[in-house]
């Protein structure tokens, strides 16, 4: 058996089932035995948008994804999009072909040890065949339990050498516990404690609860407690159907009504939640609350610089059940937030501007969410950008649906649709969506060519107001000439039809409304060109560039 045969078979042990990238020397040999093996490999236009769908390909499955890249100029690509999987903590292994052993005159020689280390990557290299079942193992076991990405090298010469007599192979996942970390009952005493001094309970439900399906739980909770539930970004409308005193999202991207109610909160129950400076406007949005903090990791430090009053390293699931479990056995019943004023004052926030910017040619960007979240079923699930027109989608997107958001990892923008690809491969290619701006959408637009190839379909929103718009908005809050951050677009829709797939260009609300009927009557690989007026601030940039109280 060659190595590269080998590997191939250690990847497909540890689950591997779908790769993106792009072959050249270093990895076709690989690439072939994957084949082989009934691997199916998605084939795309850049290796940085390989990494993307491979990013999100491993948040929709909750298990590694894999992409992989020749050398040398191959993995120099993977810049960009790999710091983004990792500060996104998104486990990933990168199968990255090699120049032969030692010889650095080689055209395509790059020392792929310091660029990983630069890229924020861990590495793991394949010296010696012998070495090769065991560095597959290491990079998928890494991958997992550190949850980050992983960079595999394997120089081409190695690759071609004989393996005789391999070992069979012993997958990653037999080496982890996958038992449940039980809270210590001295510390579920302390925060029972704190909760029953507490009059004003807010819970805030991360990333972590969600991973770890802690709903019920959450939710029994919250009822035993009388208190609100906020979501971060990462976990946005979580439990939005389930109870009437949900209040969106906590932090910068929370609306006002909201905010006053969070404001009055004197105890803090965290879930999964890191609390970082963006959830609790760095301590602002709480000013008289103590912390209650559940985490898997050993110790967290919230946005305000503190650790939390109370912090419970546990499983989500088990540690809210036996909070719960010990104030109904204290008899602790509060009733806090659960009054009928909150929940008209939440049922209020809920509804529509009252008057939206009339431009001719031109959506309100509010108008053009509010129809995106009524006319697309709840199970589509969606993934949002970056950018200016990221944040009406963040605020205003209210049905409960599975939202992924990028925003704030490395604040990188074209990233969305290729995650959004990926992320659909994993979930059997169930109809999705992406909202993303212009400027980040044809940033990548070779890859839309990739979702019509292999018929993934794909509704790509672009909130089009031709121009960088984030850059707009900040010149013109500082005095500088807004104007050049403008940037002309062609008609994308047309453009997206050329390319092999749906398109249009809407200009008024109806045609907005016509042009998802249209995807929803035949989903495949679609651009709706949504044209929306610069005269709208989205909300946050309103508070952090004017310091308006909205």
């Amino acid at each position: 058996m060659k190595v590269y045969e080998a590997l191939a078979e250690a990847f497909v042990k540890e689950g591997t089932s779908d790769v993106f990238g792009m072959m050249g020397d270093a990895n076709m040999h690989w690439m072939n035995a994957l084949a082989d093996r009934g691997v199916r490999l998605y084939e795309v236009r850049h290796e940085g948008s390989g990494l993307g769908m491979a990013d999100g390909w491993a948040r929709g499955a909750g298990q590694p994804g894999v992409l992989t890249t020749t050398s040398g100029p191959g993995v120099s690509q993977l810049a960009t999009s790999m710091i983004v999987a990792a500060r996104a903590r998104t486990p990933l292994v990168a199968f990255c072909g090699e120049t032969p052993l030692g010889d650095e005159g080689a055209t395509q020689y790059l020392d792929q040890r310091r660029f990983a280390a630069a890229i924020e990557c861990g590495f793991i290299h394949v010296s010696r065949a012998e070495q090769a079942q065991e560095a597959v193992r290491r990079a998928f076991y890494l991958a997992r339990t550190e949850s980050r990405p992983i960079m595999l090298s394997a120089p081409f010469d190695v690759q071609l050498e004989e393996l005789d007599d391999p070992e069979e192979y012993v997958p990653s996942t037999a080496l982890l516990k996958t038992s449940r970390l039980l809270p210590d009952p001295a510390g579920i005493q302390a925060a029972c404690d704190l909760v029953q001094d507490a009059k004003r309970v807010v819970i805030i439900a991360g990333r972590g609860a969600r991973q770890a399906a802690a709903g019920e739980e959450i939710l029994a909770l919250q009822e035993r407690t009388g208190a609100l539930l906020a979501t971060t970004l990462q976990a946005k409308n979580w439990l939005c159907d389930r109870t009437g005193f949900h209040v969106g999202l906590s932090g910068l991207f929370g609306d006002k009504a909201s905010m006053e109610l969070l404001q009055e909160a004197d105890c803090v129950i965290a879930v999964g939640a890191s609390l970082n400076h963006y959830t609790i406007e760095s301590g602002y949005l709480y000013p008289d609350a103590k912390y209650v903090q559940i985490d898997t990791s050993p110790h967290v430090v919230m946005g305000n610089g503190r650790v939390a009053d109370c912090y419970l390293q546990a499983d989500a699931v088990t540690a809210v059940a036996e909070l719960t479990r010990v104030l109904r056995e204290r008899s602790v019943r509060l009733e806090g937030f659960h009054t009928d004023d909150v929940q008209r004052r939440l049922t209020a926030r809920l509804q529509p501007p009252e008057d939206y910017v009339r431009e001719p040619g031109r959506i309100d960007p509010r108008e053009a969410i509010w129809i995106l979240d009524e006319e697309l079923p709840g199970e589509m699930g969606l993934v949002l950008g970056s950018g200016h027109q990221t944040d009406f989608g963040t605020m205003h997107f209210q049905r409960s649906r599975d939202v992924l958001s990028n925003y704030g990892m490395f604040g990188a923008i074209g990233q969305a649709p290729l995650i959004a690809i990926g992320q659909m491969i994993a979930n059997g290619n169930r109809p999705g969506f992406v909202v993303e701006g212009d400027a980040s959408f044809l940033m990548h637009l070779s890859e839309f060519e990739t979702a019509c190839r292999y018929d993934i379909p794909l509704l790509v929103v672009v909130m089009n107001d031709e121009g960088l718009g984030a850059e707009y908005h900040k010149a013109k809050a500082k005095g500088l000439n807004p104007d050049l951050a403008l940037i002309p677009t062609p008609e994308l829709g047309a453009v997206a039809q050329a390319m092999g797939g749906g398109g249009a260009t809407v200009r008024t609300p109806q045609e907005l409304r016509e042009a998802l009927a249209e995807y929803l009557r035949s989903p495949r690989p679609t651009v709706v060109d949504v044209r929306i007026s610069r005269e709208v601030l989205s909300t946050p940039y309103r508070r952090m560039q004017y310091g308006e109280d909205v």
